[in-house]
């Protein structure tokens, strides 16, 4: 698998990784994650977290990849794309603001991206996707109903829904993302949080 570091791809077997969260108690991937600002702060307000950021794009992440937080990593992927061997690494994922494919992708149920964060997640990880009302708007849904569509496909693949709760200009300003902060200080500062949690697999 690929991680970046500045400008610098490496490679990372799946077993480095896996020996790389063993230090940490928890594990929180970030799906999506742009330019790496959300995973970079949690990680550094979660010294206990292990915390992956998945992006497809390497140009975003340069300067924030070049950070040396020891309990935090960036690969390179395509969400809907995810490799076989990320299986159970979460205990919580995270999307924030997804637009796009990875939007269109949770919109239209994709088999690909849905099996593939049912693969992330642990027994019962969280799930948290927040979504804006100007990303849905451009794939043709008002937030809340574009909201209950997403909640209805989690839904149908085995998710739990644990709710949604509204996030305005106030609540985009106080998340760490850089993406929120131009949406709290945009024409239309809606957004929300839906909430979900893997299925609980049986122990073997």
């Amino acid at each position: 698998m690929e991680i970046i570091r500045g400008k610098t791809p490496l490679v990372i077997e799946a077993t480095a990784l896996a020996a790389r969260q063993t230090v940490y108690s928890h594990t929180l991937i970030d799906l999506g994650t742009g330019d790496g600002r959300f995973a970079e702060a949690f990680a550094r307000q979660q010294p206990d977290w292990f915390v992956i950021g998945i992006d497809a794009c390497r140009e975003n992440l340069q300067v924030r990849s070049r950070a040396k937080l020891p309990n935090v990593v960036y690969l390179i992927a395509n969400a809907l794309e995810l490799p076989a061997e990320w299986s159970g690494l979460a205990d919580r994922i995270t999307i924030n603001f997804p637009w796009g494919s990875l939007l269109g992708g949770l919109l239209g149920g994709y088999p690909a991206l849905l099996d593939g964060l049912l693969a992330l997640g642990r027994s019962g990880a969280g799930l948290e996707i927040r979504l804006n009302a100007g990303a849905l708007a451009e794939a043709g849904w008002d937030l809340e109903p574009g909201a209950a569509a997403i909640g209805a496909v989690l839904a149908a693949n085995g998710f739990h829904a644990r709710g949604m709760q509204a996030l305005g200009a106030a609540g985009l300003k106080a998340f760490p993302s850089t993406w929120s902060r131009r949406l709290a200080f945009g024409r239309d500062p809606r957004a929300l949080v839906l909430r979900a949690k893997l299925p609980n697999y049986p122990r073997e």
